[in-house]
């Protein structure tokens, strides 16, 4: 019994020893890591700080203007820039609160987000026309933009974009599950006290990223260690995502505005549901054109080739606006 007693003893001081040696770890990691430089600028949009990138000269195509999925960063749009800055003006940012932008103290409602873009392009001396480009909950924020500023859209592209209907249609709760939400709780927390730092030096996990060069994997990666900031933000659209899609399905037409829809083959979901639900979004215009790839979700615009395929009928679009 008593060497049974000294057993747990010894066991218990362990891991009283490896939970300090964690925290400690941890603190230190917070203590000594730099934070993550933002790779565009900063701008301030009443008294919000948003993280803009703008590439590429301005001529007589229109500035196309790239809104990532609820998830994702500027750097997911890192070969449709590269691919196509050497042609036109693109613009590429973080909503607020998300990765390199501040949260904004003003309340939210389903417009905030089209009407915030619209004054952060203003504020960095963006002048319309644009092309809309949007990726999974992307393109509903672009058809809510288009539809308060309709003279300054000219061209929009939905990438595996969502749909209004898409999670009563998928029978799919919505954007994160109830024991995602857990989980994402717990890495805002475990981030924010450095551990999830040390576990990245001591395990280099695989980046999610891997289609993106290293050092946009490295960037995404070290501000998702650096603090709860980014799983947080990601909760924040989760509670707003009900009413980001019931505002874009008030957008019942595109008239004859030039839409381009990139579907992806590899889905999660029912896909036959999902290709339906891309068909209804090109049919918004009767100036839609779809176009199916060989990817999933994530890879129809972070691989190379998937992108390049992308600006083809991008650059295709522009040209044919421009005349």
């Amino acid at each position: 019994m008593k060497l049974t007693l000294k057993i747990f003893k010894w066991i218990g001081k362990i891991l009283a020893g490896l939970i300090i040696l964690i925290f400690i770890s941890g603190l230190c990691f917070r203590l000594f890591s730099s934070k993550p430089v933002p790779p565009g600028e900063l701008v301030d949009v009443n008294g919000t700080k948003l993280h803009i990138r703008a590439e590429g000269q301005k001529n007589d195509l229109p500035t196309l203007v790239l809104e990532a999925g609820a998830g994702n960063d500027t750097d997911v749009f890192h070969w449709i820039t590269e691919g196509l800055k050497k042609n036109m003006r693109v613009v590429r940012y973080d909503r607020e609160g998300k990765w390199f932008s501040e949260s904004t103290k003003d309340s939210i409602t389903s417009v905030f987000y089209a009407n915030q873009l619209h004054q952060l392009l203003e504020k960095s001396g963006e002048k319309p026309p644009y092309i809309l480009v949007g990726h999974s909950m992307g393109g509903p924020y672009n058809q809510i933009f288009r539809d308060l500023y309709p003279s300054e859209v000219e061209g929009m592209v939905f990438l595996d974009s969502s749909h209004p209907e898409q999670w009563k249609r998928l029978g799919v709760n919505g954007l994160i599950e109830d024991n995602q939400i857990t989980e994402m709780k717990i890495f805002a927390t475990l981030a924010d006290m450095g551990i999830m730092g040390v576990y990245n030096k001591i395990m280099n996990p695989k980046s999610m990223s891997e289609n993106l060069p290293e050092d946009c994997q490295n960037r995404k990666m070290n501000l998702m260690l650096y603090s709860g900031d980014v799983y947080r933000r990601t909760l924040k659209e989760n509670n707003i995502n009900d009413d980001i899609l019931l505002r874009a399905s008030k957008t019942s037409s595109l008239d004859s505005l030039p839409v381009l829809v990139f579907t992806a083959k590899e889905q999660y979901g029912d896909a036959q549901i999902w290709f339906e639900m891309q068909k209804e979004i090109k049919e918004l215009s009767s100036k839609g054109n779809q176009f199916y790839i060989d990817a999933n979700h994530g890879s129809i615009i972070t691989k190379k080739e998937n992108a390049e395929k992308v600006n083809k009928e991008i650059l295709l679009m522009a040209e044919t606006i421009r005349k």
